[in-house]
């Protein structure tokens, strides 16, 4: 088999969709529960909207459509999930082939992202926009070099294409294309492409897709940018000297963490050749050597000027993407023979991924065993058959204390409203009877209507006072027989 891949390196690409195929059924296999991102993208995915907080809404976008074609479930979230990694991979792959001369390689380089942390195993665990934006910086590398090394209408289309999905996918996509304008300014014979009339395709290609959600962004600065400013803050170093200490360890440590398995999986399989490699470059590796180093330097800047304390890897992915291709591409200027490392290559990227992922799929099963649950080991579903067999209907309007259990119950009640208290922006539905009222607190539940609950209730219209909360204790998910999580409940008919 290895050495049918070898002969034929477009194979690679359907192990890759074999790859993801597997995340999605071990997924669906091992809970129906939700993490948090995947029950914030289950109860955003509810209404159509230009922006919905602190993170941009292409993800939310695909989401709803997703929804509205395969019905809100775990089943449709994870499938677009997976399937904009594996688009992401295929990019990026056919990235490589527009500046890599040997396809071994540029198969290398479509296997490298795989070995970044956060494709791995973050998301794998629980990543939504940053899965949307690995996607889009793929696709624009693809059309940024393509039109680098072929300029056509197309190229420069599809890279504003790219750059309009980006901008709507993570904001801190923004430093990659200037990144990307001031690598190749240095290049006499590709500077030229910049002042190519075809850009002005790429500038209105980007500026109709982002216009809509910048309009948005214009009228809701803060709830845009507030949230991602207090994480990043969230060490509270004192004094601007300490802040800028703290936030420079802090960047040193998110990209040491993020670049340690690809700069080990390279070493080991290249390790013969690493002197040359090292020393070797070309135009291509200036190139996107450049686009890197100004990327981690434009995050340096952001973390000195905001004073940041904090960073972490999965905010530097989008930047760290880059280093498969630079490496093979440092292979290649180096003139090292890439036939025979293509294997033990594919076998130590088989060997990382497949180890996390059953680490991850595992844990919602083996945690419990000791004791240890997760929001994998929540039952949800079982709350919401209970609910349904108790009062011989579903409801039409639910009422979740937060986006966690809204989110999880859309899943289950497909055809009920869900709100929370901290997102009431949507109409009561005309036909708003039967309501469902449900809170915990980490699996403690009293017969008390919570007061944020009782005032998102007062505030739509509803009486508090016509039924009486009531309790559920039910078993956990692969839970010890004996060991329950709470939920409170109310039903409101009148």
């Amino acid at each position: 088999m290895l050495e049918f891949v070898e002969r034929r390196p477009n194979l690679v690409i359907a192990l890759i969709a074999a790859y993801f195929l597997l995340c999605i059924a071990l997924r669906l296999t091992v809970s129906n529960s939700l993490e948090i991102d995947e029950a914030e993208q289950a109860f955003v995915s509810q209404f159509l909207r230009l922006g919905y907080g602190s993170q941009p809404p292409f993800y939310n976008w695909l989401q709803y459509g997703f929804g509205a074609v395969l019905g809100p479930s775990l089943a449709t979230m994870t499938l677009l999930k997976n399937l904009l990694l594996f688009f992401c991979c295929l990019f990026y792959g056919l990235a490589a082939r527009e500046v890599l001369a040997d396809r071994r390689l540029a198969v290398i380089a479509m296997l490298g992202v795989l070995t970044l942390p956060p494709i791995f195993l973050l998301a794998q665990r629980d990543l939504s926009h940053t899965v949307a934006a690995l996607f889009a910086v793929s696709l624009f590398l693809y059309g940024f070099l393509r039109t680098l090394a072929r300029p056509s209408l197309a190229g420069y289309a599809l890279t504003g294409l790219a750059v309009g999905i980006a901008f709507t996918a993570k904001y801190n996509f923004a430093p990659v294309p200037a990144a990307a304008v001031l690598a190749i300014l240095p290049e006499p014979n590709l500077r030229t492409r910049l002042f190519d009339w075809r850009i002005l395709v790429s500038f209105a290609v980007a500026a109709l897709i982002a216009l809509p959600h910048g309009w948005w962004i214009l009228e809701n600065l803060g709830s845009a940018s507030n949230s991602t400013l207090i994480e990043m803050r969230e060490a509270h170093a004192e004094g601007r000297l300490a802040q800028a200490f703290h936030g420079m360890v802090s960047l040193v440590a998110a990209t040491i963490r993020g670049s340690i398995v690809p700069l080990v999986v390279f070493g080991l399989v290249f390790r013969k050749n690493l002197p040359a490699i090292c020393s070797a470059q070309s135009q291509w590796t200036r190139i996107v050597g450049r686009m890197l180093a100004i990327c981690l330097f434009a995050v340096l800047l952001i973390v000195l000027g905001v004073g940041a304390t904090h960073i972490r890897e999965k905010w530097l992915v989008l930047f760290l993407v880059l280093l498969p291709l630079y490496l093979c591409l440092k292979v290649e200027a180096a003139g090292v023979d890439a036939t025979f490392e293509l294997r033990p290559f594919l076998w130590l990227v088989a060997f990382i991924v497949l180890t996390a992922l059953m680490v991850v799929s595992t844990r919602a099963i083996v945690r419990p065993l000791f004791g240890k649950y997760s929001r994998l080991s929540i039952p949800y579903a079982t709350l919401a058959e209970t609910v349904v067999e108790l009062k011989g209907r579903e409801p039409i309007l639910i009422l979740a204390k937060d986006k966690l259990i809204a989110g999880n119950l859309r899943t289950h009640l497909h055809d009920a409203t869900v709100l929370a208290p901290s997102d009431l922006g949507v109409g009561t539905p005309r036909a708003s009877m039967p309501l469902l009222v449900v809170w915990s607190d980490d699996g403690k539940a009293e017969p008390i209507l919570p007061e944020a609950l009782a005032n998102a209730m007062k505030a739509r219209g509803f009486s508090t006072t016509t039924a009486t909360p009531q309790v559920l204790s039910l078993p956990y998910l692969h839970g010890k027989a004996g060991d329950r999580y709470n939920f409170g409940f109310l039903w409101v008919t009148n």
